[in-house]
């Protein structure tokens, strides 16, 4: 991802809010919640660009089944693929009409085929144009039947959208909970240290023995390194349940970095918010 001049916007905001809260609320509850709102705003923009481009992405992947089904179809007629792209670019692809009006614009100025198809295809930066574009571009050096060919690609992405579709439906129930798995945990974590741990070192101190100092149960000396522990817990839970989602979701395990990025975000604002500290 490229560096955009858009980009100072929310990172100078970010810093921004940094500054106020280190001047209003330093050595208050709402610090850290606040610490972790100015870092939120600092990197959104990027993370937005990022989810943009894989809308993007999915558009693309399907204008060019549309390119192809009719780049099939002008092929069938008799015209060779040259003249079929130079014919089907004038039709509207929209997101994919740049790429396509740069490939038939290539093709009029006498670049080969197969150079213009294959630059097309990096422009795109599209996985799945790029492995249809190599089909296409060896059977064209093969001498097959390229129209027989070009069905083929169209069935091949036909049932590789089907097969993304299919999983990231029957995944719908497992991102739900997973999401909802990882509140309860939260949930059960600030139980625990809030309402339960202290009852017990109330009830510890006045027991001899092992458990009066209540170094275990967030006495004196222990507390901070619970509260530590209990923080670590939830991040650690957040990001690789993030992972996870992602990956059942999409496949992908930059889209489970993304969630994991939300669970970990919401999960500092809801335990700093609550708690006042980590």
């Amino acid at each position: 991802m490229k560096f955009k001049p858009q980009y100072l916007i929310g990172i100078c905001l970010g810093i921004f809010l940094l500054a106020v809260d280190i001047t209003l609320f330093f050595g208050t509850r709402w610090f850290i919640g606040g610490l972790v709102i100015a870092l939120s705003v600092f990197w959104i923009q990027f993370w937005l660009d990022v989810f943009k481009e894989n809308k993007r992405q999915k558009d693309i992947e399907l204008q060019f089944l549309e390119f192809i089904r009719n780049l099939t179809e002008s092929v069938k007629s008799g015209i060779s693929i040259p003249k079929s792209i130079i014919h089907v670019a004038r039709k509207d692809f929209t997101v994919l009409n740049p790429y396509i009006k740069k490939l038939a614009n290539q093709i009029e100025c006498g670049i080969p085929t197969r150079r213009a198809l294959m630059t097309f295809a990096a422009d795109t930066s599209n996985t799945v144009i790029r492995r249809s574009v190599s089909i296409i571009v060896e059977a064209e050096q093969s001498g097959g039947d390229i129209s027989d060919i070009l069905t083929s690609v169209v069935d091949s992405v036909v049932n590789v959208k089907k097969i993304k579709e299919e999983r990231k439906a029957s995944a719908y129930s497992q991102i739900v909970q997973g999401y909802i798995v990882f509140y309860v945990f939260i949930a059960i974590m600030l139980t625990m240290q809030i309402w339960l741990f202290p009852k017990l070192v109330g009830l510890s101190t006045n027991i001899q023995g092992g458990l009066a100092s209540g170094t275990l149960l967030g006495g004196s000396s222990g507390s901070f390194n619970l509260d530590a522990t209990f923080f670590s817990l939830v991040l650690i839970q957040g990001f690789f349940a993030g992972i996870m989602i992602g990956k059942f979701s999409e496949g992908s395990i930059k889209n489970g970095l993304l969630h994991s990025l939300i669970l970990m975000t919401t999960a500092a604002l809801i335990v700093t918010t609550i708690k006042g500290t980590i």
